[in-house]
């Protein structure tokens, strides 16, 4: 859809877009990052902290609440009117920062207009967007805006591993109806509607020990575990016959292999670790299933064989209807911010997936910085005006769909 809006912003959009502060946004930035909250191996407290004092000196109402020791997700809601608002989410936890970087992952640094530091793509940098968007629609009404709901950025932890802050929060009794939720992931401003699910199925397989030059005394755990191994890349072809014009298939990776007991033993004991991609309208319970029982039907786990089969992550996928308003909305704003945009699917999975599935909220996937080079890498970037287009983008977005036509 590149290139087929023409930028047209009302003198009192363009009036609210000038006030966007790229230093506050970058001072933001800076502080989130030099606030380490890696995971594993930490908590998202000081990062959290340092969000909440951002938020709280705005006027806005905030809500802090530990799911975990050390791991508070936070609230923070600038008000409006009683019709339905717009939702932000991020998650403040990074990836472990990793060898390899030219200085300190947690001390910003700024290099051909771009900020240095774990964590300023995925994604920091996109919450101090969000902040700086929310700032500017707080100042609305001196324009003579009033909006029509309240406007809402959720942060929630444990985004990078097993999503205990999303699943919190989606668990909790809604106060109030909103009519889309924009996640500030890294999409390089490009507009995702649809994100793939993420499953991790972990199996486990128990035979018995014997001497290596009498292997039928024993029962080889390894052997059955390559049968299921088998099994897996059989079902991942099959999926990519038929592939959604969006999202592409489900696909299948064994990503991590551990057994046997030594070289001379046969092995009693083998574990499988798969990744299982999801389609929006699967259930990885089911899918599990469906594996055990063609486990069984190859008679896999018999004559001394046993087999467990265990989902132990669940992130859901979503599709967003092209024609919905949200997704409207954001083509045009992040035009008019000044950036080209396309609109598409995603392989990669996030916490969108809970509030689409389970609150029933339109999501759309929007954010500065590229998933694939920029995140999750030594010397992780991202370039301070990619984060000005994305603060006008939300700002443009919020005014467009909170701020109803006159009559």
């Amino acid at each position: 859809m590149s290139g087929e809006h023409e930028p047209e912003l009302s003198p009192t959009e363009q009036s609210l877009v000038d006030l966007i502060d790229e230093a506050a946004i970058t001072a933001l930035t800076t502080a989130l990052v030099e606030a380490p909250s890696e995971n594993p191996g930490g908590t998202e407290a000081l990062a959290v902290e340092v969000l909440e004092k951002a938020c709280r000196a705005l006027g806005l109402a905030v809500d802090t609440h530990e799911v975990a020791v050390g791991r508070p997700n936070l609230i923070a809601t600038l008000p409006g009117g009683d019709g339905p608002g717009l939702m932000f989410l991020g998650h403040s936890d990074v990836v472990p920062a990793g060898p390899n970087w030219t200085a300190d992952p947690y001390t910003v640094r700024t290099r051909d207009g771009r900020l240095v530091g774990r964590g300023t793509t995925d994604m920091k940098g996109g919450i101090a967007s969000v902040v700086a968007a929310m700032t500017v629609l707080s100042r609305a009404r001196e324009f003579g805006i009033e909006l029509s709901g309240p406007v809402r950025l959720v942060c929630t932890v444990d985004e990078e591993e097993h999503g205990i802050g999303v699943r919190d929060f989606v668990g909790r009794p809604a106060d109030h109806d909103f009519l889309g939720c924009i996640v500030a992931e890294p999409t390089d401003m490009q507009i995702v509607r649809g994100c793939r699910g993420a499953s991790y199925i972990e199996i486990e397989v128990t035979g018995r020990a014997a001497h290596s030059g009498r292997p039928a005394d024993g029962r080889n755990a390894i052997d059955a575990a390559a049968a299921i191994v088998e099994i897996i890349r059989t079902d991942h072809d099959h999926l990519a016959e038929t592939l959604d014009d969006l999202l592409g298939c489900g696909t299948w990776n064994v990503g991590t292999i551990h057994g046997g007991q030594g070289i001379s033993v046969v092995a009693p004991t083998c574990s499988l670790g798969i990744d299982r991609r999801l389609m929006p309208d699967e259930d990885p319970l089911a899918i599990a299933e469906n594996l055990r029982k063609t486990i069984r039907d190859s008679k896999i786990d018999t004559d001394g064989i046993i087999v467990d089969v265990r989902v132990t992550m669940e992130m859901p996928g979503f599709a967003t209807a092209a024609d919905h308003p949200l997704v409207s909305a954001a083509v045009g704003s992040v035009t008019d911010a000044g950036a080209a945009t396309s609109v598409g699917g995603w392989s990669a999975a996030c916490d969108g997936g809970f509030v689409s599935r389970d609150l029933g909220i339109p999501t759309i996937v929007l954010g500065p910085g590229n998933i694939n080079t920029d995140a999750h890498q030594p010397d992780e970037s991202v370039a301070i005006a990619d984060l000005v287009t994305a603060a006008k983008a939300y700002t443009l977005a919020g005014l467009r769909l909170l701020h109803p036509p006159a009559e």
